[in-house]
């Protein structure tokens, strides 16, 4: 998650203790509402103007890697008036090839969660209500549900595919201290690593990953953390941490338990920083970046083997924050959000997909 604006945390701080300082971009002058967006029924995508990634930042390793040119799939929001910007998180694709896809800074009664049909270019909303602020979605391996994430009451929430029968997971704080919970991952079993972004807005290395299993908790404290993701094999987690630019990576035993870390990839971003990360089934890293609207891609041995980009001459986008890999497929969707609004792009990923490159 990203850094938001001080004029939208004002707005936001009545959504809960919104302290999003590392969970947004920064925005222009805020623009008008979706004419087709409603609170329920199926959407037309708006198709507004064509947006660009000339900004500046660049992934480490820009010297070598081939570029690849994502192309727009269409339009889900512009900026919302309330809270000054818009910012697309969390896609992820469902047993049945649906997309869905949060906006982090939706207001109530704005879709929060939406359902992607990429076919028809049209969306549905899947939840509008209450003030959560969700910033990352995944289907559970164990119930099948839909976990969210939200960054602003420290809350881990479930809902049915269709949005129905919301439930509170997780909420309060471990070990005395609350939580922003950010990006999440499962392992095989349905147990949950999520990347804890707290001490974002102080500048701290207050952050942590923690393991919420089906019988308790298991913490282990890291430096501001932000996206998370297993490996091919589920032997470790790759974790980016977006203050200090790297990806790092943790061993893990049978047990769930922490057996080393080290950092693992340094990214020379610029003004950009290390957002959301994926992992094909070949093993390779896909690391969005906040600042940039591109994508760059790593094997998993630290090799820069590609930039995602947008086409030339496109304005008014200023990050690409995640991606989701259609399993067992090439076909990647990433989300871009800036001033310009929030966009779904596609690309072909280097390898087929998993969960590891699908949500979170």
């Amino acid at each position: 998650m990203r850094r938001f604006p001080m004029r939208p945390l004002a707005v936001l701080a009545t959504v809960g203790t919104l302290v999003l300082t590392g969970c947004g971009t920064e925005t222009g002058a805020p623009g008008g509402r979706v004419s087709s967006e409603r609170t329920s029924g199926e959407q037309v995508a708006a198709d507004g103007a064509s947006v660009d990634g000339a900004s500046a930042g660049r992934a480490s390793g820009d010297r070598a890697g081939r570029t690849i040119r994502a192309q727009k799939v269409m339009q889900l929001t512009r900026t919302h008036p309330e809270t000054g910007m818009t910012l697309l998180e969390g896609p992820v694709l469902d047993e049945n090839g649906r997309l869905y896809v949060v906006d982090v800074t939706a207001p109530e009664g704005m879709p929060k969660v939406m359902r992607v049909d990429v076919r028809n270019k049209t969306f549905r909303a899947v939840s509008t209500e209450g003030r959560a602020a969700y910033t990352s979605a995944q289907f559970s391996p164990y119930d099948g549900r839909l976990y969210l994430t939200d960054f602003a009451h420290g809350e881990i929430v479930s809902m049915a595919a269709d949005g129905s029968d919301r439930r509170t997971f997780f909420s309060g704080g471990i070990d005395g201290a609350p939580m922003n919970p950010d990006d999440l991952a499962f392992d095989r079993d349905g147990h949950l690593y999520i990347s804890d972004s707290r001490g974002l807005s102080e500048g701290t290395a207050q952050g942590r990953v923690v393991r919420i299993s089906r019988d308790g908790e298991d913490v282990d404290d890291l430096a501001a953390p932000n996206g998370i993701s297993f490996d091919e094999e589920y032997r470790g987690l790759w974790f980016s941490e977006l203050t200090e630019n790297r990806i790092s990576y943790l061993r893990l035993d049978a047990r769930g338990k922490v057996t080393s870390r080290h950092t693992a990839i340094r990214v020379d971003g610029g003004i950009a920083q290390t957002d959301s990360i994926a992992v094909d089934a070949d093993g390779n890293l896909y690391q969005g970046l906040h600042g940039r609207p591109a994508m760059a891609v790593y094997s998993r041995n630290g090799e820069h083997l590609a930039t995602v980009e947008l086409p030339a001459r496109t304005t008014g986008l200023e990050s690409a924050t995640n991606v989701a890999i259609t399993p067992g497929g090439t076909k990647a969707y990433m989300t871009v959000s800036g001033p310009g609004g929030g966009f779904l792009y596609t690309f072909d990923a280097l390898a087929k997909g998993t969960r590891q490159s699908n949500g979170g």
